[in-house]
């Protein structure tokens, strides 16, 4: 077509080109998208906040509540043929007000003429009264004259016990000035008077508990320090404020270095007390040798690894005194068999088994005594040798117990021996045999004879 006007020499129009665009889409006009810039939420503001205030189309913010977005379920309109239900315009009063006012409202026709439902919000407090009689013989004061209790009445009766609103509208050019608690403390003691002498006391100032009657009692002294108090607290200055913080502070830090403190000296009487009973219980996993003398190397070490810690904290150390031997006092128990609380089907025989705090040289010494004694390691386990059988095994093991710890009361009662010969040569500490591991002729007592011998842990500490 461009070809043909050049040859014709025409002008061309000013329709645009033919392209492929324009063949496909036709006269189709495209859409200008116009992308709004987001407002950005200020820093510091809260998303709720802001989200208040703009919205995507950048709308004000409603005047008024509004819900325009569509629900779960849109309510559908009731229509029926019925005529609708007649209202009026009627008047009403509010039985609280003395004045006999008339008031209009919007009512039903079919409603009934009730009272004015929020009438009974119209609380009145009952305030006491008394003849002239009565004053004379019961409310006579010298501080207070008949006038000035006859005006705090009828303030109290007009503004409903509101005492700062009476202390305010309180006649001070007819009467003497008076501060809130002296117009408390006289209207209640004037209370408390009339309650013991008339029979219907108000229920202001009266309360039943259990069957008693109570009658509150105004502490004007108290009032007055407290808001004397309160009055000084509020009235400090800044530099008090900070000294009173830093005092706070101070004293946290103290009491926590007086808590480190006794922690510490805690904890090194535990290890005093355990370095002093080290020789009284033996470990049943060594001989008896190894058993006196192994918790006393260990507790000694642990003891000066300790002492070396305070002295690197400049905390003062003391020599430890020489050890006394003392009455030692240790709690046996046998074995604990834990109940089988597992769930779904189990054996009886489960409730036989030694519990896993039992060491394998203890089981061992328990198998021995069993075969000593010919009875089976594993027996039949019904109900009855169950409970049994558990009851011997915890009384051996309490009796392997009680042989090591006289074993190791030996030990240390030969020690002291030998350190009484040597510091007196010449003289011998004689020891009954009736406490020693072995019989008169140096051989070692079987276990029964042990047992028959100490009798329960109590004898053994009062043998010791």
């Amino acid at each position: 077509m461009a070809d043909i006007l050049d040859i014709l020499d025409i002008e061309h129009p000013g329709a645009s080109e033919i392209t492929r665009d324009s063949i496909i889409h036709g006269d189709k006009v495209k859409k200008k998208y116009v992308t709004t810039k987001a407002v950005r939420r200020p820093e510091g503001m809260h998303r709720e906040v802001f989200a208040l205030l703009y919205n995507d189309n950048k709308d004000l913010p409603p005047l008024l509540p509004t819900d325009t977005g569509k629900a779960y379920k849109q309510t559908k309109a009731k229509l029926g043929m019925r005529k609708v239900r007649k209202w009026v315009w009627a008047p009403f009063t509010n039985p609280a007000r003395k004045d006999n006012a008339v008031f209009h409202h919007w009512k039903r026709a079919s409603d009934e003429a009730k009272e004015y439902p929020f009438a009974q919000f119209n609380k009145q407090v009952s305030i006491p009264s008394y003849s002239e009689s009565e004053y004379n013989q019961y409310l006579k004061s010298e501080d207070w004259s008949q006038a000035e209790t006859d005006h705090l009445i009828d303030l109290c009766q007009r503004f409903d016990l509101r005492f700062i609103v009476i202390h305010d509208r309180w006649d001070k050019a007819a009467f003497r000035d008076r501060s809130v608690e002296d117009l408390k403390e006289r209207y209640y003691n004037i209370c408390s008077i009339l309650s013991k002498v008339k029979t219907n006391p108000w229920s202001n100032t009266v309360t039943m508990v259990n069957g008693e009657k109570r009658i509150y009692h105004y502490d004007a002294e108290h009032e007055r320090k407290r808001k004397e108090q309160l009055k000084r607290l509020f009235d400090r200055t800044q530099e008090q404020i900070d000294e009173e913080q830093m005092l706070l502070t101070e004293l946290k830090k103290i009491e926590a270095r007086k808590r480190e403190r006794d922690r510490k000296t805690q904890d090194l009487q535990k290890l005093i007390s355990r370095a002093d009973s080290g020789n009284s219980t033996t470990n049943n996993q060594a001989n008896v040798t190894n058993e006196a003398a192994m918790p006393t190397n260990t507790v000694s070490n642990i003891v000066r690894r300790h002492d070396r810690k305070l002295h690197k904290k400049k905390l003062a150390t003391q020599q430890r005194p020489v050890r006394t031997v003392e009455t030692v006092t240790v709690e046996w128990s046998g074995i604990k068999f834990p109940e089988a609380r597992g769930t779904g089907v189990w054996l009886r025989s489960q409730r036989m088994k030694l519990p896993p705090g039992v060491g394998q040289r203890k089981t061992k010494a328990i198998e021995q005594e069993l075969r000593l004694m010919n009875i089976d390691i594993a027996p039949t386990p019904t109900e009855a040798i169950c409970k049994h059988f558990n009851e011997l095994r915890s009384d051996l093991a309490l009796a392997l117990d009680l042989k090591n710890a006289l074993a190791s009361c030996e030990f240390e009662l030969q020690a002291l021996r030998h350190q009484y010969e040597a510091l007196n040569p010449g003289k011998t500490l004689s020891i009954p045999p009736s406490i020693c591991n072995t019989n008169a002729d140096g051989e070692a007592k079987p276990l029964g004879e042990i047992i028959d011998v100490v009798g329960s842990p109590g004898a053994l500490n009062s043998t010791i």
